[in-house]
């Protein structure tokens, strides 16, 4: 089911506001100079990546991204962003539409880590969807990983990635400090790439270890 227009639910934080870009700042903490029309948030070329003033650890996230029509472009050039939970983890935006069997880098991949089990691109200046679960990697009191990042993503409502654990942070990541809570970042690849309808549920770390009957 495709969740274009998803109206976010009472608990979500809603992480773009439609108006402007005052909870987002530059990889080292200025002002974000994406700008935004009529609801929607545009990367400005060259005023590089932005990111969330919130951080998150384990959380659902909805997003709604769309891609330029770049007929005589090629490969990585063609309508290239990212999306990168907690600043680590990079989804890949770029128009692959038509594209028979997405590779690793093709949009919806965990860039060069796992390329998308199925093609769910649209074509290019359509809106597209992204909703991810994400459960942030388990840490030991001594800073060891006792388990990856995990996530699900449902591309345009088609799961591309079931529960895969990820074997670290992927390229261009804004540290490894992976037991510590991140932003999400966007990124400026110098493509103009449009964003909207951004909002995250935080989840808990776990449930209840006790049974209650009424």
């Amino acid at each position: 089911m495709d969740t274009l227009n998803a109206t976010p639910p009472n608990q979500a934080l809603r992480l773009f506001n439609g108006q402007d870009v005052s909870n987002w700042t530059t990889r080292d903490g200025r002002p974000a100079g994406w700008k935004v029309e009529d609801g929607v948030l545009h990367v400005v070329p060259g005023t590089g990546d932005i990111m969330t003033t919130q951080r998150f650890t384990d959380f659902y996230l909805h997003l709604e991204f769309r891609c330029p029509d770049m007929p005589e472009a090629r490969g990585q050039g063609k309508g290239n962003s990212g999306v990168f939970l907690q600043g680590r983890y990079e989804i890949q935006v770029l128009d692959s539409y038509g594209i028979n069997i997405p590779g690793k880098g093709d949009c919806g991949a965990i860039y060069n880590q796992f390329a998308p089990l199925v093609n769910a691109c649209k074509p290019p200046l359509e809106w597209q969807t992204y909703d991810v679960i994400f459960r942030a990697p388990r840490v030991s009191d001594a800073q060891q990983i006792e388990a990856g990042a995990r996530l699900t993503l449902l591309f345009n409502g088609c799961v591309i990635h079931n529960n895969i654990e990820l074997p670290g942070v992927t390229g261009a990541a804004i540290d490894e400090r992976v037991g510590e809570p991140g932003p999400l970042l966007l990124q400026d690849h110098s493509n103009l790439v449009a964003y909207r309808n951004i909002w995250a549920v935080e989840l808990p770390l776990e449930g209840s270890p006790t049974y209650e009957p009424r």
